[in-house]
C-alpha cells in the first residue's frame, strides 16, 4: 500500500530517495546558535532510518530582530551565519548525506511573535510590517504572559528594514549553498514575519508592501526571486504557509481556492518549487468544494508540487495539548489522498522524534516504537 511513497521524486536537480520528509520541529538543542555533535547525530538518525528529505528546525537568519522569546523558549535556537554555527551546520549536512538522504535549512524570522527585549539583540525593536502583533482574543495556545496587552509592537517596517530583512535571508541562503545544502526551506507561516506580510490582520500597509492578497504577496514573491537569483537553479525552493497562525488558530489566507491562488501563484513564478502547506490535520478539507487538503488546492492552483503535513502518524494536532498524544495508523487515510495525486510528498514530525526508524519500518509493514510526549524534552 504504501510502495510508491519510497519512489525517487526530482526537483530541480536534486533527487530525493523517497517521498518523507521529516518536518522542520524547533527543538532548542543549539547554544549560541551553534548546532553541535548530538545535533549532527539526531538528524543523521533520521536519514539512517530511511527519510528521503531533512528539512531542518527553524534557522534565524542574519538579523538582530529575527530570534527571541517566540513561546518556544529563546536559547539554543540555531543560525546560518558566523564560522562557528556554519561548520556546525557543515558537519550535520555531511552526516545526513553519509545515509543517502538530502538536507535542506528552513530560514527563519520571527516578526511579529518574537518577544519585546528577548533575544541575542534585546534591544532592537520588534519587526512586523504594521507595527502590529496581530488581533488580541482570538484561540491561541500562547501563554497569556507572552501575549501583549495592546496589539501594537512597534512601528511599521520602513523600506530599509525590509531590504535588510532580505538582505539577511539571502545572506543565509547563499550560505547554506556554500556548505552543501540541498535546497532551501522558507518558513511562510504560523504568524511570524513573512506570514505578517500576507496576513490582512497583520499586513494593513497601503504602499507596494500591502493591501489585497496578491500585493500582500509582494514580499515573500521579492523574497524568493533573490534567493532564486542567489541560489541558481538547480536547488530547489521549499515554502512553508499556513492559514492557521499562533495569534488566531481559525485565521484563514484564502478563504476559497481562488483566493488562494492570488496568495500562491505569485511566489510560483518567483521560484517555488514545492509548497509545504502546513495544517494541524492533515485529512481535514480544505474547502468545501471537495475532500482534498490545503496542500492538493496548493498544487492545483499553482501547478507546482505540494507536500502534505500535520497528524501524521498521531492522533492529536500539536497545539492540542500533549497528555494522551499517541501513535495513530491514519497512514492509510495518507496513502489514499496520495495516490489521487494530491500531493508529491509527506513530511512527518513527532512520529519521527518517537521513532527515527519510522519509514523503514513504514516500508516493512512494521509497528513503529510508539510516540512518548517526553521525547520532545530530549534530543536523541
Amino acid at each position: 500500500m504504501t510502495n510508491r511513497l519510497f519512489d525517487p521524486l526530482t526537483i530541480r536537480g536534486v533527487t530525493l530517495p523517497n517521498r518523507i520528509a521529516m518536518s522542520p520541529m524547533t527543538r532548542g538543542f543549539s547554544p549560541n546558535g551553534v548546532p553541535g555533535a548530538n545535533v549532527a547525530e539526531y538528524y543523521a538518525r533520521r536519514a539512517a532510518g530511511g527519510v528521503g528529505l531533512i528539512i531542518t528546525e527553524a534557522v534565524g537568519v542574519d538579523h538582530p530582530a529575527a530570534l527571541g522569546d517566540a513561546g518556544l523558549g529563546e536559547d539554543h535556537i540555531p543560525v546560518l551565519h558566523g564560522k562557528a554555527a556554519l561548520d556546525g551546520w557543515k558537519t550535520v549536512v555531511d552526516a545526513v548525506h553519509a545515509h543517502g538522504a538530502k538536507i535542506i535549512p528552513q530560514l527563519w524570522h520571527q516578526g511579529a511573535m518574537r518577544l519585546p527585549g528577548t533575544g541575542p539583540f534585546p534591544d532592537v525593536p520588534v519587526m512586523t510590517p504594521s507595527g502590529t502583533w496581530g488581533p488580541l482574543g482570538r484561540t491561541t495556545s500562547i501563554l497569556a504572559s507572552k501575549i501583549p496587552s495592546d496589539s501594537k509592537v512597534g512601528a511599521p517596517m520602513t523600506e530599509d528594514d525590509i531590504e535588510a530583512v532580505l538582505d539577511a535571508f539571502v545572506r543565509c541562503a547563499a550560505n547554506a549553498v556554500a556548505i552543501g545544502f540541498d535546497g532551501i526551506a522558507i518558513h511562510g507561516g504560523h504568524g511570524y514575519l513573512i506570514d505578517n506580510f500576507l496576513w490582512e490582520e497583520t499586513n494593513l500597509r497601503d504602499d507596494r508592501w500591502g493591501g489585497d492578497r496578491t500585493r500582500r504577496s509582494a514580499f515573500p514573491k521579492e523574497l524568493v526571486r533573490r534567493i532564486r537569483a542567489a541560489i541558481g537553479p538547480d536547488l530547489p525552493i521549499f515554502f512553508r504557509f499556513s492559514d492557521w497562525k499562533q495569534q488566531d488558530f481559525r485565521a484563514r489566507l484564502a478563504q476559497n481556492p481562488e483566493e488562494l491562488a492570488e496568495v500562491l501563484c505569485p511566489l510560483a513564478e518567483a521560484g517555488v518549487d514545492v509548497f509545504d502547506a502546513s495544517v494541524r490535520y492533515f485529512d481535514k478539507a480544505a474547502y468545501p468544494e471537495s475532500q482534498m487538503n490545503l496542500a492538493g488546492w496548493a498544487k492545483k492552483v499553482t501547478g507546482k508540487m505540494s507536500m502534505a503535513v500535520g497528524g501524521i502518524g498521531v492522533n492529536k494536532g500539536m497545539f492540542d495539548g500533549d497528555k494522551g498524544v499517541a501513535t495513530r495508523d491514519n497512514i492509510g487515510l495518507l496513502v489514499a489522498r496520495f495516490e489521487r495525486g494530491e500531493f508529491d510528498l509527506v513530511a512527518a514530525g513527532r512520529v519521527l522524534i518517537g521513532d527515527p526508524r519510522w519509514p523503514q519500518r513504514l516500508s516493512r509493514q512494521e509497528q513503529p516504537d510508539p510516540f512518548d510526549p517526553a521525547t520532545l524534552d530530549r534530543l536523541y
